[in-house]
């Protein structure tokens, strides 16, 4: 990965299309992430502008987030200063990873006033910053720094803003052969010293000129003038091939991975590259296919971590409980030996004496007549020990049928953790607080939430909706409450229902009754994918009509019976999952 100032000068390039284009929607689906619905001559596009810590970008993108119910205090500010106006210019300052935006506004009261959107791609201290392009006073930012996180500059509302520290490097599009030459006489790490002297140059950017120089990684000192002369002349041949179609906004977007097997991506073309590489016709088209739901799936995990944690315990809990019961049950299946016991001495008290503390009785219950050694407790009479066997029996008798109970509703417990666990591999921002409030709802956790909120009547989960290759919506629910609703209100009987056969999975329905093979495959692939079984081959998807899916009374959310099914075996196949459309409805 290079987010470096090469990319972000193809980004701003790319942007170039955005001049004039008319700002008809912002949205913020999360606390990194700013959406941007355009109006541009060529039709709308949508920008997503990115502050993640580990993941910060600005691309077009296809993809669609769900948006919270309340927009964030930032994405208002944004909406009252930016929605409606038009973009005027786009620029990056130097080959720096900044980006400025600068939007015209007309106002409530007619007057024009125009804002600048700074956005920072700088790793963890990346930001999104609003400011009054008159005063140059920041409005407010994304990700607040208090004179507490930096002494240098504070980003707060009201603050001018100030840039982030001058690096003081030289621009790779304007250095000449003479001072390169200069400056490298007496390099002896290459990559690091283009690093540390080019400003907008990544470490990888480095590597390729490098690889492409045909010179060592290191270089030795105590070498000839002549040496010292070939191999800057091999460098800065390889820099110029490099910088040449950068300067000329040429680009090359590209995706591969390196020596080590790990996944890259560059605005320029990569010799280095070894295995998976792909080509791409502009830059946003690379940063969306590389970066996937990678930013996505890293802020899920840091906020489903508590979660994981405390189903998976709660696992372990009913794990430990269902081996007592097992022992339980082990020890309970013994309540006709006991009886057999009672009887046994009942039927020769007149052969066994008080202080006893066995007694070895002919078993008239077995085929074979075989002598049975009865343990006795020499405290007590003979009948009193057949009394203490027949109560021994009665209490194994009446336990075993509770046993068997408590052995199902754990089982049932172990189920449901799987299921939601499952469920949080795959969830997204939204999945996730439907989940957290289903277990509130269960009682499983406590609502510390201090807001009260009022849920509508008609209040629906956003569904996940693909296009079969035949033209027909299947439909995928991600949690226990999109199951319930898709299954139990929303399929119409005749509607083909599926689920992976005995593992932990996602409900899909077919929403229509005549569909080819080709559907019902795709479905199947879709069920599996959403699985337990997402990384298995040859998995058993059942699939039946709706009429014959039915709730039990008192079941856990999500659960259902079924009958009438047929199976499909199915190897998940995420390639030809990414080639369905697919909507959030």
């Amino acid at each position: 990965m290079a987010l470096d100032g090469i990319v972000t000068r193809a980004i701003v390039h790319e942007l170039e299309a955005c001049r004039g284009a008319r700002i008809s929607k912002i949205y913020q689906p999360n606390d990194h992430d700013i959406l941007f619905h355009l109006r541009t001559r060529e039709g709308n596009v949508k920008l997503l502008l990115s502050a993640n810590p580990t993941y910060p970008r600005v691309h077009y993108t296809e993809r669609t987030f769900v948006n919270p119910q309340e927009a964030p205090m930032f994405c208002m500010l944004m909406r009252k200063h930016c929605e409606s106006g038009i973009i005027e210019e786009i620029s990056q300052v130097g080959m720096e990873r900044i980006i400025h935006l600068t939007v015209r506004q007309r106002d409530e009261l007619g007057d024009v006033s125009t804002k600048k959107i700074i956005i920072e791609l700088m790793g963890r201290h990346s930001n999104i910053i609003l400011t009054d392009n008159a005063t140059g006073n920041i409005l407010d930012g994304i990700h607040h720094v208090t004179p507490s996180i930096s002494s240098y500059r504070i980003v707060m509302p009201g603050f001018g803003y100030t840039e982030p520290p001058q690096q003081h490097k030289l621009n790779p599009l304007t250095a000449q052969r003479k001072e390169f030459f200069v400056k490298c006489s007496e390099v002896e790490e290459p990559v690091s010293w283009i690093v540390d002297t080019f400003s907008g140059v990544s470490p990888l950017i480095a590597q390729e000129i490098v690889h492409r120089s045909g010179t060592p990684g290191k270089y030795e000192l105590q070498v000839s003038d002549d040496e010292v002369y070939q191999r800057t002349s091999a460098l800065w041949e390889a820099f110029n091939t490099v910088m040449e179609p950068v300067q000329k906004n040429e680009y090359t977007p590209v995706t591969g991975a390196n020596a080590k097997g790990k996944m890259i991506f560059s605005a320029v073309n990569l010799t280095l590259l070894k295995d998976d590489i792909k080509q791409y016709e502009s830059m946003s088209a690379c940063m969306e296919n590389y970066y996937g739901e990678k930013a996505e799936r890293d802020t899920i995990k840091q906020k489903v971590s508590d979660l994981i944690r405390f189903l998976q315990n709660e696992r372990s809990k009913n794990m430990k409980k269902l081996d007592h019961l097992h022992e339980d049950l082990s020890e309970a299946d013994d309540a006709d030996q006991y009886r057999i016991y009672g009887e046994l001495l009942f039927a020769s008290l007149h052969t066994v004496q008080k202080g006893d503390k066995t007694a070895v009785l002919v078993n008239f219950y077995d085929e074979d007549q075989k002598e049975v050694a009865i343990p006795l407790d020499p405290l007590l009479t003979p009948s009193d020990n057949a009394q203490r066997y027949f109560k021994k029996y009665n209490k194994y008798k009446n336990s075993l049928v509770v046993i068997k109970e408590q052995l199902e509703k754990t089982k049932e417990e172990i189920r449901y953790m799987d299921e939601l666990l499952q469920q949080l591999s795959y969830a997204s921002m939204s999945d996730i607080d439907e989940i957290r409030e289903e277990l509130i709802q269960q009682g499983y956790l406590r609502d510390r939430s201090k807001k009260v909120k009022k849920k509508k009547k008609n209040d629906r989960p956003v569904l996940h909706v693909f296009t079969s290759s035949e033209g027909i919506e299947i439909y995928v629910g991600k949690n226990n409450l999109q199951n319930e609703y898709l299954t139990n209100r929303l399929a119409s009987s005749n509607d083909t229902w599926l689920h992976t056969k005995d593992i932990p999975g996602s409900h899909v329905v077919i929403r229509s009754t005549e569909f080819g093979d080709q559907t019902l495959e795709e479905a199947a692939l879709l069920a599996a994918f959403y699985s337990q079984a997402k990384e298995s081959s040859s998995v058993p998807v059942d699939y039946t009509l709706i009429r014959h899916v039915h709730k039990p009374n008192g079941a856990k959310p999500g659960f259902v019976i079924y009958d009438h099914q047929k199976t499909l075996v199915i190897t998940p196949d995420n390639e030809r999952i990414k080639s369905l459309a697919s909507a959030l409805k």
